[in-house]
């Protein structure tokens, strides 16, 4: 998918890492046709070989690429070869969309400041998973979901933005997710429309947001995209 910006913001390129539907995926993909998102998804690699996520790939005429962690031996094997393939397509950003396996610390090390995570959950409550029937047992009132830099601390890094939806009497963990899930489809593409735009960029671990350092994140409302 290579399709020039309609604006003057350079393209980034990006690898996204899957295991599953990809329907973030296709919320990025969709932004980038119709939202005119300077993203360029140069490869979307999955761990799975059946992941529906590969199908949306090769609609949109992206590098649809598997390597099966099953194949391999250990995982610091895997991840060395999944390394060295995303590295071919030389991203800017490594954006795990659905990608359900704990990274190892050379392999996130390596990516250190330029591999992002949703989360379906306000950060950091309920890291893990299972994050929609927690939060009903919990009986918050709100959940949600984050768009966070990736460290070694599971669900711990750096949250950018979040989304949040009200818990309501009669929700479920599926009709919670699914409300969950529509916000996660706004987010992550503004999130990465931020680094493309240079407004959101990491410095010495630091993350900036207009030049500041972020120290809380930015929440998503319908104005977001404008400010």
């Amino acid at each position: 998918m290579s399709k020039s910006h309609r604006g003057h913001t350079p393209m980034l390129p990006i690898v996204v890492l899957i295991s599953g539907s990809g329907s973030n995926l296709q919320a990025i993909i969709d932004a980038i046709r119709d939202d005119g998102l300077p993203v360029e998804i140069r490869a979307v690699i999955s761990n799975r070989p059946d992941a529906y996520g590969l199908q949306r790939a090769r609609a949109a005429n992206i590098p649809a690429v598997v390597v099966d962690h099953t194949a391999f031996d250990n995982r610091s094997d895997y991840e060395a070869a999944l390394q060295q393939r995303i590295d071919q397509y030389t991203p800017a950003m490594v954006v795990l969309a659905g990608y359900m396996r704990i990274l190892g610390a050379a392999f996130v090390e390596h990516y250190q400041g330029r591999m992002l995570n949703i989360h379906p959950s306000l950060l950091p409550d309920f890291p893990g998973l299972n994050t929609h029937q927690r939060a009903i047992d919990a009986a918050v009132a709100a959940h949600g979901a984050s768009v966070h830099l990736v460290t070694n601390e599971l669900d711990g890094g750096p949250v950018i933005i979040q989304a949040s939806v009200p818990l309501l009497v009669e929700d479920d963990a599926t009709t919670l997710a699914k409300r969950v899930q529509t916000q996660e489809h706004h987010i992550y593409p503004l999130a990465l429309r931020w680094f493309a735009e240079q407004r959101l960029s990491v410095k010495a671990g630091e993350v900036l947001f207009d030049q500041q350092p972020l120290n809380q994140p930015v929440h998503f409302n319908s104005d977001t995209d404008a400010t």
